[in-house]
């Protein structure tokens, strides 16, 4: 089966075509980095990051771009969202700046995320937006009035093709500041004037200003993937007027298709409601991160379509860390029996259908539009006859094992990011347990054959409120690695 994506500018699946054979060029609206990014954040770019990850795994070669917005980002007040924090914090707008982008990347390397090929800020490339402002204002698609530019919405007549309006429908005031200078209440700023106490502020051929919202991801988008590229993402809420401001100027600027796939991830609420601040309900990144493992997280959100709403809780958050559990365990105990001795009768066992036929099932899956839901069914499926593999056999042949290992992590970890990245180092930190594991087991042992049962029991009991069970055979003491709980 091959790729198919919904495509949002079509509102159809259909079958993915690079514009170039094997690479891929994709761009995804970044975070306006004013405040810690939120759970909402994570739904988007873990999302995103996927998408990146399945399409590299299939062979592709992607470049990956994702901005910063660091300036122009307005609330509906008409107040940039960065100066809102510097006041807040009663600080330099840059600071607020820096601050949050390095919280926001700290937060995306803990969840995992892969990081973007590249990342450029809306403020290091202001010569581009004027350029395109200029360009526009020539071609009789913008209007300057009073030092501030605006994008004049009745010279394209496509205006809408995205998220379905119709301008004549648009109603005054669905976005920011509507200024009686505007021609219409639709058209949208592409340069600001800055009032004297607006501090971020730039010169241009129509005074000292700023850049709109919009015309940022118009310059970045088409500096460093072209006029026209493969993928644009972005969550639903950026469609309009985002996304569609973003259409309308950049097809205006070159003529040609903006982006050829536009893919838009769910919404996330909290409890069933909408996350905001004034509700008290907002949950940050690191806040998730130091009650939950990444890979929960991650498992969490890859639970749901990622182009299907989500809600966040306790509950669902306990639910999918056991979810995660059951399917990771069987890996962790592949490692495990990876690191003990091979039985001297361990021969080799044929699982190579049930690796093809996983791969497969996965595949098929991905290959539908990114259905990660469907792809951790078949990492179910395969879970489960791995446990009745390791019941059967409890120490199978290296060649089986590995096969094992490997699959789980070129899927679980690689595709899906929800192996715990210390389970695919069997020779670094694992050594280093076995050594210590063993070490306490023969002190255990020991302390069995003196008698001593308070010592032994004390370690078994404690090793076993740290995740490691300990179990007495024939042939000696083992031991084996529970999967961590979601609040461990």
């Amino acid at each position: 089966m091959t790729l198919q994506v919904y495509n949002t500018l079509t509102r159809q699946k259909e079958p993915f075509t690079p514009i170039e054979p094997g690479c891929v060029r994709m761009y995804v609206c970044g975070p306006t980095v004013y405040d810690h990014a939120h759970i909402g954040h994570a739904k988007l770019y873990v999302s995103m990051d996927i998408i990146v990850r399945y399409l590299r795994y299939t062979g592709r070669d992607v470049l990956y771009v994702q901005n910063i917005t660091d300036v122009g980002h307005l609330l509906e007040s008409g107040e940039d969202r960065i100066l809102k924090g510097a006041r807040r914090e009663k600080t330099d707008p840059m600071q607020v700046v820096e601050r949050y982008m390095r919280s926001y990347m700290d937060d995306m390397d803990g969840l995992r995320a892969i990081r973007p090929d590249i990342m450029p800020r809306a403020t290091g490339h202001v010569p581009e937006q004027i350029a395109a402002v200029e360009q526009l204002i020539e071609s009789g698609h913008a209007y300057e009035v009073k030092g501030s530019v605006y994008f004049d919405v009745s010279s394209t007549p496509n205006y809408g093709k995205l998220s379905g309006r119709k301008v004549e429908e648009l109603e005054e005031g669905a976005r920011v500041d509507v200024r009686a200078e505007k021609r219409r209440p639709q058209d949208f700023a592409l340069w600001k004037r800055a009032e004297p106490e607006h501090i971020m502020r730039w010169r241009s051929p129509w005074g000292e200003g700023f850049p709109g919202w919009h015309i940022e991801c118009s310059a970045m988008a088409g500096k460093y993937l072209g006029a026209n590229f493969d993928i644009h993402g972005g969550g639903l809420e950026n469609i309009f007027p985002h996304n569609e401001c973003e259409i309308a100027q950049s097809e205006a600027l070159s003529g040609k298709p903006f982006a050829n796939y536009w893919l838009h991830a769910g919404s996330l609420t909290v409890d069933g409601v909408k996350m905001s601040k004034s509700l008290g309900n907002s949950v940050t990144i690191r806040k998730a991160l130091q009650q939950y493992p990444a890979e929960v997280l991650r498992f969490f959100i890859l639970s749901s379509h990622y182009r299907s709403p989500i809600d966040y809780s306790e509950d669902a958050l306990a639910a999918a860390g056991r979810g995660w559990e059951r399917l990771i365990a069987p890996a962790l105990a592949t490692q495990q029996a990876l690191r003990q001795p091979p039985a001297p009768d361990n021969a080799a066992v044929d699982f190579s259908d049930r690796l093809e036929n996983t791969r497969a099932e996965f595949s098929t899956a991905m290959n539908d539009d990114f259905h990660a839901p469907a792809a951790l069914a078949a990492l179910f499926d395969f879970a489960k006859q791995v446990n009745t593999l390791l019941a059967a056999h409890p120490r199978p042949h290296d060649e089986t094992l590995n096969a094992i290992a490997a699959l789980y992590q070129e899927l679980a970890g690689d595709v899906l990011g929800v192996l715990p990245v210390e389970s695919a180092d069997p020779s670094g930190s694992a050594a280093r347990e076995e050594t210590l594991m063993q070490l306490l087991a023969e002190i255990r042992a020991e302390a069995r054959a003196r008698k001593d049962f308070a010592t032994s029991d004390r370690i078994r009991e404690q090793l076993g409120q740290a995740g490691v069970a300990l179990e007495d055979g024939k042939s000696g003491t083992s031991w084996r690695i529970n999967a961590p709980t979601a609040n461990d």
